[in-house]
C-alpha cells in the first residue's frame, strides 16, 4: 500500500486542495497505468457497468452492445490493475469495482467535469 505525506496548504491553492509530497516514481507509473486503462472509453464503460452491483460478462456485453470476448479481454486488463475484482458464483463469474477507491475516484471525476468552468486561470 502506498501512502503519501500531505504538506501544508499553499496560499494559491484551492481551499479544499492540499498538495501532496511528490510520490515515489513507482507510484507515479502505477497511477499513470491506472489512468491509461480508464482512459479507454470501452474499458471505462465496463467499469461503470460493474459499479452498482456485481455483473456477469454476458450482462455487461449485452448492456454495452459488445461481444463477450471483447468484454472478457478488457476485464482481464482491469483485474490485473486491481480496478475490478471477480467473484465466482456457480458457473458464472461476476465483476465489481475492486474497492471503494475506484467508485470514489470515478464519482469525484464526474463531479469535476460537471462543474461549470470559471474562466479564471490562476
Amino acid at each position: 500500500m502506498l501512502e503519501f505525506n500531505v504538506t501544508a496548504h499553499h496560499a494559491h491553492a484551492h481551499p479544499a486542495a492540499q498538495p501532496i509530497a511528490p510520490p515515489p516514481e513507482e507510484a507515479i507509473g502505477q497511477l499513470a497505468d491506472l489512468f491509461h486503462l480508464l482512459g479507454d472509453p470501452t474499458r471505462l464503460r465496463i467499469v461503470l457497468a460493474c459499479l452498482a452491483q456485481p455483473t456477469a460478462v454476458g450482462d455487461i456485453a449485452a448492456g454495452l452492445a459488445l461481444s463477450s470476448s471483447l468484454v472478457s479481454h478488457h476485464l482481464r486488463l482491469l483485474r490485473a490493475a486491481r480496478i475490478v475484482k471477480a467473484e465466482r458464483q456457480g458457473k458464472q463469474v461476476f465483476y465489481s469495482a475492486a474497492d471503494a477507491h475506484i467508485s470514489s475516484l470515478l464519482s469525484t471525476m464526474f463531479e469535476h467535469i460537471a462543474e461549470p468552468a470559471t474562466g479564471i486561470d490562476a
